[in-house]
C-alpha cells in the first residue's frame, strides 16, 4: 500500500469563508441553492424531453403530430356524423366498439412515442479510456508483442450465442461495444438496445422497451381503420337506399372524406402489421431483416440464434416478457462527483455510465 493511500478514499469539501448567506439561513433555502441539474437537461442525444424528463421523444416530431391529427380528425368525424345514424339504424354497439378501439390506439401511440426505447448510456471519458486500454493490452498479448507503436482498438468483437457467432461493433460516438441486436440511430444519436427502426410516424425510435407498444399500436390501428371504413360504407349504402346515391354523398360529405383517408391508408397500415407479425413470429427485428443478418444466402450454417424455434414462444417473448427498466436514469440528479459531459477531438459529446463491457455472459474473442 502506498503512503497516503487511505487518504485517497477520503474527500473533503472546501468551506468558503466569503459566503453571503447568514448562519441562521433556513435549510430549505440552502437545499434550493444546492439543487443539481437533472440528467435529461444535459443528455447528449438528439432528443426532446417534457414534463421534467418524464416524456422522451426524438427532435423531429412533425410527422408524429400529423399521425395524431389524422387519427383524431378521422375518428372525430366518424363519431360525430356516422355513429348517430348507425347507432339508430343498426346497433348502439358500433360507437361503443369504435370508442374502445380509438382509446386503445391513442394509448399505445402515446406510450410508444413518449417512452425511452432502450437507449444505452454512453461511456464516461475514464471508462472509454479504460476500455481502449484493455483492448490494446489484449491485442498486444494476441500478437505476442508488449512494445511497439500505438494501434487503434479493433472495431468488432465476436460473441457466441446459442452456437451462432455474432459480431459486436464498437460505437465511436458512445464509446462502447454495442450489445447484441443494438444499433446506433443516426437521427437520435443514441445506441438503442434491440434496435428495430426509427419511426417518424411515432416520433421516436422503436427498440427493446417500446416495441410491444408499437406493435399493438399498428395492429389496433389496422382494426380501427378497417372498422371505420366498413361502417362508413355501410352508412352511405343505407342512406343511398333511402335518398339515392348522389343525395347520400351530398348529405354526408364527412363520410366521403373518412372513406378516402381510410382507403389510402389501410393498405400500408395492414401491410405493416403483417410484416411485424412475421418479425415477431420469427423473433427478428426490422434492422436484422433488412440487412439479411440471418438469411440463408450468407451460408447454410447461418441461423437466427434468438429464435426459440416456436412461433408461440417467440410471440410471448416479444409481447409478454418483463419490461426492462430504463438504463439512462434521465430524471436522476447529477451528483457533484459525476463526470460532466466532455467533447472529444471528434466533436462528439459524451455523458453517462455504461455497464461493464466484460460481463456480458458470452464467449468473446477479438478480431482484427
Amino acid at each position: 500500500m502506498t503512503p497516503g493511500g487511505p487518504m485517497k478514499d477520503c474527500e473533503y469539501s472546501q468551506i468558503s469563508t466569503h459566503s453571503s448567506s447568514s448562519p441562521m439561513e433556513s435549510p430549505h433555502k440552502k437545499k434550493k441553492k444546492a439543487t443539481s441539474k437533472r440528467k435529461w437537461e444535459v443528455f447528449p442525444g438528439r432528443n426532446k424531453f417534457f414534463c421534467n424528463g418524464r416524456i422522451m421523444m426524438a427532435r423531429q416530431t412533425g410527422v408524429f403530430y400529423l399521425t395524431l391529427v389524422l387519427i383524431l380528425v378521422t375518428s372525430g368525424l366518424f363519431f360525430a356524423f356516422d355513429c348517430p345514424y348507425l347507432s339508430d339504424q343498426i346497433t348502439p354497439a358500433i360507437p361503443a366498439v369504435g370508442a374502445i378501439l380509438f382509446f386503445f390506439v391513442l394509448g399505445t401511440l402515446l406510450r410508444t412515442s413518449f417512452s425511452d426505447p432502450g437507449v444505452l448510456p454512453r461511456a464516461t471519458p475514464d471508462e472509454a479510456a479504460d476500455l481502449e486500454r484493455q483492448i490494446g493490452n489484449t491485442e498486444e498479448m494476441a500478437n505476442g508483442s508488449s512494445s511497439g507503436g500505438y494501434r487503434p482498438p479493433p472495431r468488432t468483437k465476436e460473441v457466441l450465442i446459442n452456437g451462432q457467432t455474432v459480431k459486436l461493433k464498437y460505437c465511436f460516438t458512445c464509446k462502447i461495444f454495442r450489445p447484441p441486436r443494438a444499433s446506433h440511430c443516426s437521427l437520435c444519436d443514441n445506441c438503442v438496445e434491440r434496435f428495430d427502426h426509427h419511426c417518424p410516424w411515432v416520433g421516436n425510435c422503436v427498440g427493446k422497451r417500446n416495441y410491444r407498444f408499437f406493435y399493438m399500436f399498428i395492429l389496433s390501428l389496422s382494426f380501427l381503420t378497417v372498422f371505420i371504413f366498413a361502417f362508413v360504407i355501410t352508412h352511405v349504402i343505407l342512406r343511398s337506399q333511402q335518398t339515392g346515391f348522389l343525395n347520400a354523398l351530398k348529405d354526408s360529405p364527412a363520410s366521403v372524406l373518412e372513406a378516402v383517408v381510410c382507403f389510402f391508408s389501410v393498405w400500408s397500415i395492414v401491410g405493416l402489421s403483417g410484416f411485424h407479425t412475421y418479425l415477431i413470429s420469427s423473433n427478428q427485428t426490422t434492422n436484422e431483416d433488412i440487412k439479411g443478418s440471418w438469411s440463408n444466402k450468407r451460408g447454410k450454417e447461418n441461423f437466427n440464434p434468438y429464435s426459440y424455434g416456436n412461433i408461440f414462444t417467440n410471440c410471448c417473448s416479444a409481447l409478454c416478457g418483463p419490461l426492462s427498466p430504463s438504463l439512462i436514469d434521465r430524471r436522476g440528479f447529477i451528483q457533484p462527483d459525476t463526470p460532466q459531459p466532455v467533447t472529444p477531438s471528434n466533436g462528439i459529446t459524451m455523458y453517462g455510465a455504461t455497464q461493464s463491457q466484460s460481463n456480458m455472459g458470452t464467449e468473446v474473442r477479438l478480431t482484427r
